[in-house]
C-alpha cells in the first residue's frame, strides 16, 4: 500500500498518488462571509475622508474668490474644534485621556506652541512657491490629495497605509494651495483649517466608530450632506458625479464584493506548503 512518506523505498513512481489523495481536499477554509450592512458600515471610513477633501477644497475656492473671509473660517474652525475636543473626551468619559496620561494644559500648550509657529512663519508660505507656476501648484495639490487619500488609514492591516506620510502628503497640499491666496492671513487661517480637518477630525471619527457607531454612522451622513450643499454651490454637476461617486462606494461596492465572495473558490490540502508550527526559538540561542 502506498504512504505518503519520502524515506520508504516503494514500488511505485515519485509522482503516484492514490484515490486517498483528493480526500483531505478542503475549500475555502480561510475565506471571510461578509455582510453588507457591515461592509456599508465599514465604507463610512472611506466615505468621510473623501469628505474630508471636498470641503477643504471648497472652503479654499471660497476664500480664494473673496467669498469667506479668513476670520470667520477661523472663528468656525475654533468654535468646532471646541465642541469636538469636549466631545472627544465625553464619549469614553475621559478613560483614553487618562490612559494616554496626557493632560489638558499639555494639549493647550501644543495648539498655542503650534499657532504661534503657523502665524509666523505664514509670510513664508505664502511666499513659498512664488517662482512655481499656477498650473503646476493645482496638479500638485491635485496629486498629493490623491496620495493622501490612497495612504491614509482606513483601518485595514496593510502595507501601503502609513499615516505619517497621508497627513504631509495633505498638509503639503494646503501649503501650495494657501500660498495662491491673496494675504499671509489667508495662509495661516487654510494650513490651521487642513490640520483640523485632516488630523484632528480623522482622531475624533476613530472614537466615535470605536464607542459609539450609531453616532458615528449619524454624523458620516451629517458630513457627506454637509460636503454635496458647499460643492453644489460651486458646482452642481461636480456635486452630482460626487453624489454618484459616494452612492457608488457605500452602497454598490460593497454590493460587489458580497456577490464576488460567493465566486470564492481557494483549495487547501496536502499539496500546501509545510508550515512549521513547532516554536524554534531554543536552537537561536
Amino acid at each position: 500500500r502506498w504512504q505518503k512518506v519520502l524515506y520508504e523505498r516503494q514500488p511505485f513512481p515519485d509522482n503516484y498518488v492514490d484515490q486517498r489523495f483528493l480526500e483531505e481536499l478542503r475549500k475555502n477554509v480561510h475565506a471571510r462571509r461578509y455582510q453588507y450592512r457591515a461592509v456599508v458600515f465599514q465604507s463610512g471610513a472611506v466615505v468621510q475622508q473623501l469628505c474630508s477633501v471636498c470641503v477643504f477644497v471648497v472652503t479654499w475656492w471660497y476664500m480664494d474668490a473673496g467669498m469667506l473671509s479668513p476670520q470667520g473660517l477661523f472663528g468656525a474652525a475654533l468654535v468646532s474644534s471646541l465642541l469636538g475636543y469636549v466631545l472627544f473626551d465625553a464619549v469614553d468619559g475621559g478613560a483614553g485621556r487618562r490612559e494616554s496620561g496626557r493632560t489638558r494644559w499639555a494639549d493647550l500648550k501644543s495648539t498655542l506652541v503650534f499657532t504661534a509657529f503657523t502665524y509666523g512663519f505664514s509670510p513664508v508660505l505664502k511666499t513659498l512657491t512664488e517662482s512655481i507656476s499656477t498650473d503646476t501648484i493645482y496638479a500638485m495639490s491635485a496629486l498629493m490629495l490623491l496620495g493622501h487619500l490612497i495612504f491614509f488609514d482606513y483601518g485595514a492591516n496593510a502595507a501601503i497605509v502609513s499615516s505619517t506620510l497621508s497627513l504631509n502628503m495633505a498638509i503639503f497640499a494646503s501649503v501650495c494651495l494657501a500660498s495662491r491666496l491673496p494675504r499671509s492671513l489667508h495662509a495661516f487661517v487654510m494650513v490651521t483649517f487642513a490640520m483640523q480637518i485632516f488630523a484632528l477630525w480623522p482622531m475624533l471619527q476613530k472614537k466615535l466608530k470605536a464607542q459609539t457607531p450609531q453616532c458615528y454612522v449619524g454624523v458620516t451622513v451629517l458630513f457627506a450632506v454637509a460636503a454635496l450643499a458647499g460643492l453644489a454651490t460651486v458646482s452642481s454637476v461636480g456635486a452630482v458625479l460626487f453624489a454618484s461617486l459616494l452612492l457608488a462606494i457605500s452602497c454598490l461596492c460593497p454590493y460587489c464584493l458580497i456577490r464576488l465572495q460567493l465566486l470564492k473558490d481557494n483549495i487547501h490540502g496536502p499539496w500546501d506548503e509545510a508550515e512549521i508550527k513547532e516554536d524554534l526559538s531554543r536552537f537561536l540561542m
